[in-house]
């Protein structure tokens, strides 16, 4: 037997399923987000304190190693890459921040490919074991460095040399050897433990954006909305048409185009003028009315809009708006009841925006923020 409320209904039900079903979906999803990028942090942690080389590991490459010099790290397929036109590349620096895209395969403009063969990450510096000889970049002698946002190209730019150059590596080995040249060139300069507290700050503020299990929807909490097909924005579009429409007939005055008793006098046909004896007067004609004309319509005052309180934000209990505020960053666990929320909203890592297609997404502040709605609308505040 089905499950009524108080007036007898089962749809108050069915809505409560649906949300909840709904709920947990996105909340299984998010947090299978956060712990892959938990489990990543905590990998890099633990890579960052126990990093080690051993001069044992450049047993057989044809490297020279100094005295007090050890591999810590090789990778057999990369390319040798040059700049063909002057660059300035920023300073060398010890961030680990996590890239914000996947990288593609691809070589960047303006930069050619010159040699091939093994990278290696020593303590002392970077090297290329090419067909055509080696290169060398050494950490001390480094003036700039920049990995590629969109590829996997890491240019270098050394004292010694004038022309900037640097390594591509394939897509998936191109994150860990930027981490371990990270590493690298951080005990180089003596700042590993540097390094180790960007990472702990990281996990720190990762477990803080941990999503939280939403509470459950109750049938109470139906809308009548929920019977309309299409849901809010069908009762949004007719409350629109119900305010428009009355506002455009008090804007439209006709006025009356036939002329009213002119075009009634004008269709009278004339009198046909008959004889008159010569000695019968003619009765004299009473003079036409004199009519005054009429007086010009005052135009009417335009009804004056009232400023929506919201921006155009769907009517909530939360206090979410569209007209600039806060910015909203842990949104409250019922906001896709009221908005309507992209795929994997839980996922996001930011602040909440309106994306062009008009759903919300929690990727504000980030660079492929509504990547797949059309872009980035607007704030949502409070």
């Amino acid at each position: 037997m089905a499950k009524t409320d108080s007036t007898g209904s089962t749809w108050r039900y069915r809505w409560a399923h649906r949300q909840n079903v709904r709920r947990v979906s996105t909340f299984r999803g998010a947090e299978a987000a956060w712990r892959r990028r938990d489990d990543e942090l905590r990998r890099l942690r633990a890579l960052a304190a126990d990093f080690q080389g051993s001069v044992a590991a450049g047993a057989g490459l044809p490297l020279e190693l100094a005295a007090d010099e050890v591999v810590l790290w090789a990778l057999p397929a990369a390319q040798l890459v040059e700049v063909r036109h002057t660059t300035v590349l920023p300073a060398p620096d010890l961030t680990v921040a996590p890239p914000s895209g996947p990288l593609r395969p691809r070589r960047p403009d303006g930069v050619r490919v010159a040699d091939a063969g093994m990278a290696v990450i020593t303590s002392r510096r970077l090297v290329l074991l090419g067909g055509r000889g080696r290169r060398d970049w050494a950490y001390g002698r480094m003036t700039g460095l920049a990995h590629d946002p969109a590829a996997p190209v890491t240019l270098i730019q050394v004292l010694d040399r004038r022309r900037t150059s640097g390594l591509m590596l394939p897509t998936d080995a191109a994150a860990d050897f930027r981490f371990k040249l990270t590493l690298a060139f951080a005990d180089a300069i003596e700042q590993r433990p540097a390094v180790l507290a960007q990472l702990d700050e990281l996990i720190a503020e990762h477990a803080q954006l941990k999503p939280f299990r939403p509470a459950a929807a109750t049938p109470a909490q139906a809308r009548l909305s929920a019977l309309v097909p299409g849901g809010r924005r069908t009762v949004a579009v007719a409350a629109a048409v119900a305010l428009l429409v009355p506002a455009a007939l008090i804007e439209s005055d006709p006025s009356d185009p036939t002329g009213g008793a002119e075009v009634a006098v004008a269709a009278t046909p004339a009198p046909t003028p008959s004889v008159v004896p010569a000695l019968v007067r003619p009765a004299a004609t009473p003079p036409a009315p004199r009519t005054s004309p009429k007086p010009a319509k005052s135009p009417r005052p335009s009804p004056t809009t009232t400023r929506d309180p919201r921006c155009g934000a769907p009517v909530n209990p939360l206090g979410y708006d569209f007209c600039g505020g806060t910015r909203i960053r842990r949104p409250a666990a019922e906001v896709c009841d009221w908005f309507d929320c992209v795929p994997q909203f839980w996922a996001g890592r930011g602040y909440l925006v309106q994306c062009r297609d008009g759903s919300i997404s929690l990727t504000g502040g980030r660079s492929n923020a509504c990547a797949e709605h059309r872009g980035v609308r607007r704030t949502v505040a409070k």
